[in-house]
C-alpha cells in the first residue's frame, strides 16, 4: 500500500461551490482540488488521464475526498461529453490546468501543443461562454506568453513568446480576450512563478533533485543552471486562485509569485545543504536546452493588493515538505517515471 505524506492544507472560510478542474490530474490541477475541498467547495476533476498513483493525487490524501468526483474524458476527442457534465452540474466556476506543456519537447510536434492548446481549447471556450450560470471562468496561463525579460513583469507586458508551447499559450490567451470584449465571457487569467510541492510529477527540479540525491544519482544541469526564477509553493497558488474566483472582475490578469529570486543552479546547492551533501557530487553540467527563456521576475503587487494575498510557505518550509514526501513515499517514486512521457 501507498504510504502518502498527508501535508495539513490552510484553512480559512467555507466555499459552497461547484467548481468543475480541467486538467485535474495535472500536479497543479490535484493540488487545487485538494485545497478547493479543504475550503468546503465541490470539486468535479476532468483529465484525459487515468488517475495516477495516489501518491500523485493532493485531492486522495483527505477525508474531503467525499466532495470529488473524476471523469476521464479529453477535450481533444470528447467536447460534446464534457459539456454535457458541465450542463448538468451548472457550476459556479470552471478552472482550466488542462493543456499541453512541456517547453523543450514542443519542438518535435508543434502541431500538437497547437491542436490541444489552441484548436481544441477554443472550441470549448465557444461552447462554454454560452453557459448563463457559469459565474467566473480561471484560466491558468504561464509566463512563458512573455519570452526572455529583463527586470519585472507586471500583467500588462507585451507576449514575446520563444517556442511552439509558448506559442500556443499566447494565441489561447488572445483569444480569450477578445471573448471577453465581445461576449463579456467571465475570464480570469492567472500565471504563476514556477510552482513546486509534495505530489509534483519526478521530472520537475526540485522533485527530482530531492529522488536524485536519495538515489545516488547524478543530476544534469541544462547550461549550468544560471536561469532565474521564483519558485512557490502550490499551495499559496491554489490559496491565491479560490481568491480570484471569488473577488477579481472579469477580465483581470493576476502574477502569483514570491518576490525572493534565484537561479536554478543556487536552488540546487539550497537542496544539497539541506540533506547534507556536496553539490559537486550531486550533478553534471549539460547543453542548454532550446529557446529556454533566461529570466521571469514576475510582479505580483496586483494580487497582493487587490486579492488580499500574501505567499506564506517559506522556500525551506517547502522543500522540506518535499524531501519529507520522497522520503516517505520512496519505494514506490524510485520505481516510478523519472521523465517526461509525452501523450500525443
Amino acid at each position: 500500500m501507498t504510504s502518502i505524506n498527508h501535508v495539513e492544507l490552510t484553512k480559512s472560510n467555507e466555499m459552497n461551490a461547484k467548481i468543475v478542474v480541467m486538467g485535474s490530474n495535472s500536479f497543479s490541477g490535484a493540488a487545487f482540488c485538494a485545497h478547493a475541498m479543504k475550503k468546503g467547495a465541490e470539486v468535479i476533476g476532468i483529465s484525459r488521464s487515468a488517475e495516477p498513483d495516489a501518491v500523485f493525487l493532493p485531492y486522495r490524501w483527505q477525508s474531503e475526498g467525499r466532495h470529488f468526483r473524476f471523469h476521464q474524458l479529453d477535450l481533444n476527442h470528447d467536447l460534446d461529453r464534457i459539456m454535457t457534465l458541465i450542463e448538468e452540474v451548472r457550476p459556479q466556476y470552471v478552472v482550466n490546468f488542462a493543456a499541453q506543456s512541456m517547453v523543450a519537447q514542443s519542438w518535435a510536434a508543434p502541431e500538437q501543443w497547437f491542436m490541444t492548446n489552441i484548436v481544441s481549447t477554443v472550441r470549448w471556450h465557444d461552447r462554454l461562454r454560452r453557459c448563463e450560470f457559469l459565474e467566473k471562468y480561471a484560466h491558468i496561463s504561464t509566463p512563458e506568453v512573455y519570452g526572455s525579460c529583463s527586470g519585472e513583469v507586471t500583467e500588462s507586458a507585451a507576449f514575446n513568446p520563444s517556442t511552439p508551447y509558448a506559442v500556443s499559450r499566447a494565441a489561447c490567451d488572445m483569444s480569450l480576450r477578445t471573448f471577453q470584449a465581445v461576449y463579456g465571457f467571465p475570464v480570469i487569467f492567472t500565471r504563476a512563478a514556477n510552482v513546486y510541492g509534495p505530489g509534483q510529477q519526478l521530472y520537475r527540479i526540485i522533485p527530482r533533485t530531492v529522488l536524485f540525491i536519495k538515489l545516488g544519482r547524478k543530476l544534469h544541469l541544462d547550461g549550468g543552471g544560471h536561469s532565474v526564477r521564483s519558485f512557490i509553493h502550490i499551495r499559496d497558488v491554489a490559496e491565491a486562485t479560490l481568491s480570484a474566483l471569488e473577488r477579481a472582475p472579469a477580465g483581470e490578469t493576476y502574477h502569483l509569485s514570491t518576490r525572493r529570486i534565484m537561479s536554478i543552479r543556487e536552488l540546487i546547492e539550497l537542496i544539497c545543504r539541506m540533506m547534507g551533501v556536496d553539490f559537486a557530487d550531486q550533478v553534471e553540467v549539460s547543453e542548454e536546452r532550446l529557446g529556454k527563456d533566461a529570466s521571469y521576475r514576475l510582479n505580483s503587487d496586483k494580487a497582493r493588493r487587490e486579492l488580499a494575498w500574501q505567499d506564506q510557505i517559506s522556500l525551506e518550509e517547502g522543500i522540506e515538505e518535499v524531501i519529507h514526501w520522497v522520503e516517505n513515499n520512496f519505494q514506490t517514486l524510485r520505481n516510478g517515471p523519472l521523465d517526461y512521457i509525452h501523450k500525443p
